[in-house]
């Protein structure tokens, strides 16, 4: 069954004259004919009286008009928003990331933009590591923006996809300043464990200060007190002064230089992590390769 045959069938019945319904859709008299013919097949039952005169409907051809005119509406506005939807994502560019990346590195970005991407729309969505990896593997994104690590697995297949190193970045231990600028909370071998605001397990961050702290020979004594799955609400835990945390430097540098943070640890504390934007091998979207080529390759 076609639209084009529903459309017919709707012009016919308001005219009632195979002539000028014929006319009207800008088809002859015997194509318009064999069409009708055609949705009566489908229909399984004639639609339309035979003889003479002007056309009547049949008591089947009454009742399918109203189904015919809510189908081909349907139909028709299905297709507009379709349409739509294809002119918005040839104007998108998507791309999967996790929260401090979100506000942090991308934000950098947003405000250089090349000059090809500013008529577009930068769809940013956010997510656990897991998360953004399996998006792109759907084909749910056009690119993935990362931490990078041995102590986290990105599990892409390399024959389908490709990366970039974009940044790297590092992970300090941080606490609320002093007046003096000093850390209120500090790691004291001598003194009380130093109170610890650490990561749900599930995010990335949490699994690189988890396993530095495991590993790590001189690790300081801590006492947790926080567990948390946002970034952003350690970060304000940690202006507040309820304890240390292991904040990324691209966060927190301008916060330890205007002294409302410190730095709690030596430069053995620190977790140092790249960041990696993934993308499929195959050809993306004009728009996205513009991307590509504009932060990617630089």
């Amino acid at each position: 069954m076609q639209l084009k045959w529903l459309e017919d069938f709707i012009v016919l019945a308001q005219e009632r004259s195979f002539t000028r319904a014929a006319e009207l859709r800008h088809v002859t008299h015997p194509a318009f004919g064999r069409r009708i013919r055609a949705l009566e097949e489908w229909a399984g039952t004639p639609l339309v009286e035979k003889g003479g005169g002007p056309v009547t409907l049949t008591a089947a051809g009454k009742r399918f008009l109203e189904t015919a005119g809510q189908m081909a509406r349907s139909l028709a506005q299905s297709h507009e928003e379709m349409q739509s939807m294809a002119g918005r994502t040839a104007r998108t560019v998507t791309i999967v990331t996790g929260r401090t990346l979100a506000r942090t590195l991308l934000a950098d970005w947003l405000v250089r933009l090349p000059r090809a991407l500013h008529a577009s729309e930068l769809c940013i969505r956010t997510g656990s590591l897991a998360e953004t990896v399996a998006q792109l593997e759907r084909s749910e994104a056009d690119f993935s923006l990362v931490y990078h690590h041995t102590a986290l697995a990105v599990r892409l297949d390399a024959r389908q996809f490709s990366h970039v190193t974009v940044a790297s970045d590092r992970l300090v231990p941080v606490s609320r300043a002093t007046t003096q600028g000093q850390p209120q909370h500090r790691f004291d071998p001598e003194g009380p464990a130093a109170a610890y605001l650490a990561y749900a397990p599930q995010l990335a961050l949490g699994r690189l200060v988890e396993d530095h702290l495991a590993n790590h020979p001189h690790a300081p004594r801590l006492q947790r007190v926080v567990e948390c799955d946002s970034p952003d609400a350690l970060y304000e835990y940690t202006l507040r002064g309820v304890g240390v945390a292991w904040l990324p430097w691209s966060l927190v540098h301008a916060d330890c230089k205007a002294q409302r943070l410190a730095l709690a640890g030596d430069a053995r504390m620190e977790v140092r992590f790249d960041v990696r934007l993934y993308r499929p091998k195959r050809r993306l979207t004009p728009l996205a390769e513009a991307f590509w080529q504009g932060f990617a390759q630089r």
